[in-house]
């Protein structure tokens, strides 16, 4: 499928699917994509009328650009169908933004194999088939898998083990990706740090201390993340393989 018209700007032509694209960082995500010209698939579970509203805003600012997908990432088997759904409504896949995630503490000493299943499925499995079933797409659009880490996929968080080991499960996939699906598809990761606090709040306290321990002493936005989604998408043709860290330099802080 052509470009809407109207559609213009560096993404103009591409098609972008973002799991967990309905809400918080992926609505952001989203929303910058398709600025830059690109058609938006938007995946989401729960999150149903949020996708509606966000897909109905931009098809209001350009018609056809944007439409919602409903799928569970952990029923593996049924992934291609997610990909096929997308591929049937516009025509091409070029770029897949795995942002999908799921967060909370698993102290060890205290971790379930039910925790284990739900963070390494969500944070890690998903993304390694959603992007095998997208594979051959992206190879043919000589696209672009980018896959949402953590600065935490490198440097553990306290009580957060098992989260800390999908993220790190992660970061290799990206590199390995990054080989094995070479010279089509490039492979690229973003590893955010504090940008958003968690949905369920945080204490004021641990909320100084973090900002205090990045070198900008201020929090990030869900758009310093996107920015460099559209980076690696519109403006990095020869760059596959890397996490770049959008972290205000909390990586290298105390």
């Amino acid at each position: 499928m052509n470009a809407p018209q109207g559609s213009s700007g560096p993404l103009a032509g591409k098609v972008a699917l973002v799991t967990g694209g309905a809400r918080r960082v992926g609505a952001e995500i989203v929303r910058t994509l398709h600025a830059a010209g690109a058609q938006v698939a938007v995946h989401f579970r729960r999150s149903g009328t949020d996708a509606a509203a966000l897909v109905d805003a931009l098809n209001v600012a350009r018609p056809r650009s944007a439409a919602g997908f409903e799928a569970d990432l952990l029923a593996t088997a049924h992934l291609s169908r997610l990909v096929d759904a997308v591929l049937g409504t516009f025509g091409r896949v070029d770029i897949l933004v795995n942002n999908a995630s799921t967060f909370y503490p698993t102290p060890v000493g205290a971790i379930t194999e039910a925790q284990w299943d739900d963070l390494l499925g969500t944070n890690l499995k998903a993304p390694l088939f959603l992007s095998q079933a997208a594979a051959p797409a992206l190879r043919d659009a000589r696209g672009l898998i980018v896959n949402l880490v953590d600065i935490h996929g490198q440097r553990p968080l306290r009580r957060h083990t098992t989260y800390s080991i999908a993220k790190a499960g992660l970061v290799m996939l990206t590199r390995s990706l990054a080989r094995e699906l070479a010279p089509e598809v490039r492979v690229n990761a973003i590893a955010p740090g504090p940008v958003m606090w968690p949905a369920g709040g945080a204490d004021e306290a641990l909320k100084a201390e973090i900002i205090e321990r990045t070198a900008l002493k201020r929090l990030g936005s869900p758009h310093d993340v996107a920015l460099a989604v559209r980076y690696f998408a519109a403006d990095a043709p020869f760059v596959t393989g890397q996490v770049l860290a959008v972290d205000g330099g909390r990586s290298v802080g105390g």
